[in-house]
């Protein structure tokens, strides 16, 4: 990337005076003067690398390592220079809009691969199907393309067509498809359904500015149908827009009750949030699914939620991110994203966890975490007197592991993880062979031994060693997860997440609660009595539901 020696000089003083470890300010000089010296040492060390250096370097290259060089001495891996590229992908992930087909796609076999299309898209009224792959975009060969690539090329203006070619199984010749671009926007909730006893449940997968708008509707939608409780699961959502996650825990307060509180050096930064309207939800027993990838926005809503005591937060504890990022705009689009503030939850919580500690780290022991860390942490206060804590991310009201896998279950994941591409191929391949023969196929279908038999020679086939006595031992997992990827490519997200949940032990809780739970006070009693500790079963090492 070009980027003008005049702007950027005086900017990377601060990495010419970390490596002379102020040696000019030893010296005694000023500090006008020891800004321009600094300025002119490290011109003086560009110029002698780019001339001398044993390998060649241009100046760009240069300037780039010394931008890149100085943020990483920060310290901070949420502050970072973002190309024009990441910016349009975060731009996306919080607008939440694009123009494009709509499927979503991945590598399989070295072609891209339709996934699902999304309803009510191009795509599907292409008559686009999970497996079809993708060989050629507007005449150009997509062998070995990845899926950034292919991303980039499907997606245009609205309005603008793009000629594809497929390949599809059962058939001889490739079909060629003209579809025309649309608006695409992005599910935050892609999945709000009802289960059992009148409990809603709703999916939140990021804080787009569509979120608090599709949450309010999806919770409606429930409340329409006879919900009597709320499921908001949070376990998969990394965040997004701090002013969404505001928005959406005013669903749930009272005017006038804080959401968070930002500190940062500039005054702009320093802010105390509150809920602007009433409690759009009055008495609606209210479980927060969270766990380890819950982060940013996700961590708002959950500790304002329970600060206040308005919901139960249940699972495992969240990653830990308590700051807040502010972008800068460079030249040639580029982009300065930096930690400007952290944030505090109502009763004055920072969950910011140590920075080098990994996501799946913050929380090894669940059902030590409360006994073990809650000495060493500090203590605060909710509404009512219950007592949570900070640091280290938001600690559940009731923690609890998501999977109950067996040991021979985790040991038929381990096996098969250096195949793990082509056990992932081979499932899409089998269900949507299996589709083809199954037209009339419904949900709450059972995956039989005799398709477990057939999927083993299908596995085996694409070159996925496994012992055919691990796998009948893992049958129960492997059986769940086919059936997740037959209902996903069959009728989409909220259909393969509903055949997850049907399975999910932190969901069962939730329910277990909510069905008998008829205000947000006694769902908390409930709770007390049922005891908030952990079950010290393992993490799972399921793969991730798209």
């Amino acid at each position: 990337m070009k980027i003008n020696r005049t702007i950027m000089a005086p900017v990377l003083v601060a990495v010419t005076a970390m490596a002379t470890g102020g040696w000019f300010l030893q010296r005694g000089m000023g500090q006008e003067r020891n800004v321009y010296a600094n300025a002119r040492l490290f011109e003086d060390v560009l110029r002698f690398v780019s001339e001398s250096f044993v390998d060649s370097k241009e100046s760009s290259q240069l300037y780039q390592m010394a931008v890149d060089g100085m943020l990483e001495q920060l310290g901070d891996p949420h502050t970072s220079l973002m190309l024009a590229k990441d910016y349009e992908r975060l731009r996306l992930q919080t607008q939440g809009e694009y123009g494009g087909i709509g499927v979503s796609i991945d590598r399989r076999g070295g072609w891209i691969t339709v996934i699902s299309p999304l309803p009510g898209t191009p795509g599907m009224r292409a008559g686009l199907q999970a497996g079809d792959q993708i060989i050629e975009v507007d005449g150009e060969s997509t062998r070995d393309w990845d899926t950034d690539l292919a991303v980039s090329k499907l997606r245009g203006p609205k309005g603008s067509p793009v000629n594809i070619m497929i390949a599809r199984g059962g058939l001889d010749q490739p079909i060629p498809i003209r579809i025309v671009r649309e608006e695409i926007q992005i599910q935050a909730v892609p999945a709000a359904y009802m289960m059992e006893g009148n409990v809603g449940y709703v999916e939140l997968t990021s804080f787009s500015e569509s979120s608090t708008t599709e949450l309010r509707d999806a919770i409606r939608g429930l409340r329409s149908e006879g919900a009597r409780g709320v499921i908001l699961d949070l376990r998969g959502n990394p965040g997004g827009l701090l002013d969404q996650g505001v928005t959406v825990a005013d669903l749930f307060l009272e005017r006038g009750q804080t959401v968070v509180e930002t500190k940062g050096r500039s005054a702009n930064q320093n802010q105390r949030t509150a809920a602007r309207t009433a409690d759009q939800f009055p008495g609606l027993p209210v479980v927060v699914l969270v766990g380890p990838q819950s982060a940013s926005a996700s961590e708002i809503v959950a500790g304002a939620l329970q600060d206040h005591d308005r919901a139960l937060v249940v699972g495992r504890t969240t990653y830990g991110k308590g700051s807040v990022q502010s972008l800068y705009p460079l030249e040639n689009n580029n982009w300065l994203k930096i930690t400007t503030a952290r944030w505090y939850t109502p009763v004055g919580r920072s969950i910011q966890k140590p920075y080098g500690i990994d996501a799946h780290l913050v929380e090894e022991d669940v059902g030590d975490e409360v006994a073990s860390d809650s000495t060493e942490k500090p203590a605060y206060e909710t509404d009512s007197g219950r007592t949570v804590y900070g640091g280290g991310g938001i600690h559940p009201d009731l923690v609890l592991a998501p999977d109950t896998t067996t040991l021979d279950e985790r040991l038929f994941v381990q096996a098969m993880q250096q195949n793990f591409q082509d056990y992932i191929n081979a499932r899409l391949s089998f269900a949507v062979a299996y589709l083809r023969t199954t037209p009339n196929l419904r949900p709450g279908f059972e995956v039989t031994p005799a398709m477990l038999d057939r999927f083993y020679d299908a596995i085996t086939a694409a070159g996925v060693e496994v012992e055919r006595g691990l796998y009948d031992n893992a049958a129960r997992w492997v059986g769940n997860d086919l059936g997740v990827e037959i209902a996903y490519s069959k009728w989409g997200q909220q259909a393969a997440r509903q055949r997850t949940n049907a399975n999910d032990p932190q969901v069962a809780a939730a329910v277990d609660l909510l069905r008998r739970a008829s205000t947000p006070e006694s769902l908390f009693a409930l709770a007390q009595n049922a005891g908030a500790v952990g079950i010290t079963t393992p993490p799972p090492l399921t793969p991730a539901v798209r």
